[in-house]
């Protein structure tokens, strides 16, 4: 039996002898009664609207590491496990719905969402938010999904104080709308990704998302956003059955600007990493330790 064993674990695949998630993927750390962790909701103003939110607030008294969560589009996954895992780690996290979308006031565009997430992490810096909540204002980071990534992307480029950036398979709306030079890829592109999701969504239409994506420049271009994020941690985890290509494409943009603390890897899932979450979560919360002292 020892030797049929043998050659059997060397056939193994990596993935079976991987190390176990980290504890805050699996498992509820011991109560903090005095200071326990606890979930606030509440309205950040935005320009023409506003954005309804959610702190999923660390335990203890001690200033906590924070992050910025943002959610794509429309938001149908809005990896909350990722919020409750990053905060059994000891982060908060904060997440929202950008104007116009699902009943936060105000009207939708890709435009609107960058400045929604600038007034977000703004917010985090305010001093009364930052004693309200035990925040660290040294050590926000931001991670966004689809588009939540290019928003993570552009808001963190913009911003040298946010400690580091993790992308979910992020959209690159600036390559989308090059693609749209063949009639084939725009229609697809309407019919599959745009058109069923406007229920969500207020003050726009197909046109103006279409207009918005065709005409998308350096402000929504992933891949030209990367040399701004090179000389910090940065991660790009992409899917295969979804956009990964993107992600990877952001990646070998990354390391030609320089980038030393990059984590790239495309995950066999779909968009939503449906059959991933766990190593998903995991990816995230070992790659937020980087910042906890």
């Amino acid at each position: 039996m020892r030797r049929m064993l043998f050659p059997l674990l060397l056939a193994m695949p990596a993935m079976a002898l991987a190390a176990p998630p980290p504890a805050a993927v699996t498992t509820d750390p011991p109560v903090d009664r005095v200071h326990p962790s606890a979930m606030a909701p509440f309205v950040i103003p935005s320009e023409d609207g506003a954005l309804n939110a959610v702190m999923y607030s660390a335990a203890g008294a001690r200033p906590h590491p924070t992050l910025l969560l943002l959610h794509g589009f429309p938001g149908n996954e809005q990896n909350l496990d990722l919020a409750q895992a990053a905060r059994r780690a000891g982060w908060n996290v904060l997440t929202f719905h950008y104007r116009g979308s699902w009943g936060s006031p105000g009207r939708f565009s890709f435009a609107h969402c960058v400045q929604d997430a600038a007034h977000a992490l703004a917010y985090l810096r305010q001093p009364q938010v930052v004693a309200r909540f035990d925040i660290d204002p040294s050590r926000i980071a931001v991670a966004g999904h689809s588009l939540g990534g290019i928003v993570a992307a552009r808001v963190a480029a913009a911003d040298p104080r946010v400690v580091g950036t993790f992308l979910i398979d992020p959209a690159d709306f600036a390559a989308i709308g090059r693609s749209f030079v063949d009639p084939e890829k725009r229609e697809a592109f309407l019919v599959d990704e745009v058109r069923g999701d406007m229920p969500p969504l207020a003050g726009t239409s197909e046109a103006r998302i279409m207009d918005e994506v065709t005409h998308a420049g350096p402000a929504l271009d992933l891949v030209a956003t990367m040399p701004a994020l090179s000389g910090r941690p940065l991660a790009l985890i992409g899917a295969t059955r979804g956009i990964g290509a993107m992600a990877e494409a952001a990646a070998r943009a990354a390391r030609k600007a320089g980038a030393k603390n990059l984590d790239a890897e495309t995950l066999e899932t779909d968009h939503s990493f449906s059959d991933a979450r766990i190593a998903l979560a995991s990816r995230l919360v070992t790659w937020l330790g980087q910042f906890q002292h």
